[in-house]
């Protein structure tokens, strides 16, 4: 456990970082090995099933994600103000609540399954295989919901190591799992869902038993409730909000999923595998904002504002260092890192669906980076209706302009160009609010000079 409090902000927030960065490179892992593997030995069909699928899981993922949060910025700000027993309450309430959370999401996964694949037009020649894909993946919804909460506790300690190790392990083990159900069995789409619920549930269950002998370790003058409503009430003023805007950015992509679902499988699956490539990176930029809304919730716990301006700056060095390599390779090489995806001799419109949605896309990652910085920031100091209505106006113009372009030009290309809009657009209002926020704390804490 490290206190973020103490120490050169920059330096901190490298050290702190580091590892969260790693983690997320692994857990990318997942769903990039799931369809690479599927696309080169089970055919562009295969990566189609799985793409329909996507933004499906997205939404399950959405809340998982929120749940992480929430948790990580409550128990952030009680641990930088050396409030040892609530620490332990808000984490232990939080795995109970997500648990309940994920058994809902579980059989209302089963149950809506086929519904869901209609309504983003799934054509029917793929609609077997993501059904089955989308079934066993809603199988291991409690596996995902206990892991990321996990994750949000140990970063929220200060621990980002711990996380990489475990996320290391199933990465791998996810990889092996994929190439032996996939390659060696033949179990197609199917193989590779039980691949991922195999090696995710091993690793939930690793990071709970972590968890709570390290949750034990911590000593208080008074027991700490094992479960609160009230403590469920203060972290679910943080994870509502970040649920709400990961599953309006999930709702919204099912929408842009539907419209690339109408030009027919080819552009599915290049879009399916540009897509993958193109959440690598976003999730690289989203895990440093991350990082630096614990390094801001702590500091904020801790009433020191000038602490969380500076990393605020290390934050965007950092973006920028990380966005040079994706726009490099996404932009100069697309084909690639395409063909990590496809067998050889793949269809064109296959190849050229992602080579387009890449060179487009890529060269404002450095947008995206900045954004989701600002955002992380505001999320660290309680701003969540402010974090909120960056996300929104981001989706929102994204949404419309992908419909709008793509009736007009009568291409996918339409599509693709709402992307970087959307982004920029969202940038410029995530800036407004963080000067609004920094002043605003820097009033609340008495002054920038603690």
């Amino acid at each position: 456990m490290k206190d973020l409090t103490v120490g050169s902000p920059a330096k901190v927030l490298w050290a702190f970082t580091l590892p969260m960065f790693l983690s997320v490179c692994f857990q990318q892992l997942y769903s990039i090995a799931d369809s690479a593997i599927a696309g080169k030995f089970a055919g562009e069909d295969a990566l189609a099933a799985i793409g329909a699928s996507y933004p499906i899981t997205m939404i399950f993922m959405a809340v998982a994600v929120g749940s992480n949060v929430g948790c990580a910025v409550v128990i952030s700000q009680f641990f930088g103000a050396k409030n040892y027993p609530r620490v332990k309450t808000s984490a232990t309430t939080t795995l109970i609540a997500s648990a309940a959370v994920a058994v809902i999401l579980t059989v209302f996964g089963l149950v809506f399954c086929s519904p869901l694949l209609k309504m983003v037009n799934t054509p029917q020649d793929i609609f077997k295989d993501s059904a089955a894909y989308l079934k066993i993946y809603t199988l291991g919804l409690v596996f995902l919901f206990l892991y990321n909460v996990c994750t949000g506790i140990f970063t929220a300690l200060g621990d980002s190591k711990t996380p990489l190790y475990f996320l290391i392990g199933s990465s791998v083990g996810n990889v092996a799992l994929d190439l032996l159900f996939v390659a060696v069995f033949g179990w197609g789409v199917r193989g590779a869902a039980w691949a991922t619920f195999i090696a995710q549930g091993i690793s939930c269950v690793l990071s709970v038993v972590v968890i709570l002998v390290k949750l034990r370790s911590i000593k208080t003058d008074t027991k700490a409730e094992l479960f609160s409503w009230r403590m469920l009430g203060k972290v679910s003023a943080y994870a509502v909000p970040s649920i709400l805007q990961q599953s309006f950015v999930s709702v919204g992509n099912i929408f842009i999923q539907g419209l690339v679902n109408s030009y027919g499988k080819s552009v599915i699956a290049g879009y399916s595998a540009a897509i993958k490539l193109n959440t690598f990176s976003v999730t690289s930029f989203s895990t440093l904002g991350n990082a630096l809304s614990s390094f801001a919730a702590q500091c904020y716990g801790a009433g020191n504002a000038g602490r969380i301006r500076k990393g605020f700056r290390a934050g965007i060095v950092m973006s920028l260092i990380v966005a040079v390599p994706f726009i490099f390779g996404y932009f100069v090489f697309p084909d690639a890192f395409m063909g990590i995806f496809l067998k050889s001799g793949a269809g064109s419109e296959v190849l050229e669906t992602g080579r387009e949605f890449l060179r487009i896309v890529a060269p404002f990652y450095a947008v995206v980076g900045i954004k989701l910085m600002a955002d992380g920031l505001l999320r660290g100091t309680g701003r969540m209706p402010l974090f909120m209505a960056t996300t929104f106006s981001d989706l929102i113009l994204r949404v419309i302009l992908a419909f709008a372009l793509s009736h007009k030009m009568g291409v996918p290309r339409g599509i693709w160009l709402s992307w970087p809009i959307g982004w920029c657009t969202a940038m410029v209002l995530s800036l407004v609010f963080y000067v609004h926020t920094i002043k605003s704390v820097t009033r609340e804490v008495g002054g920038s000079k603690k």
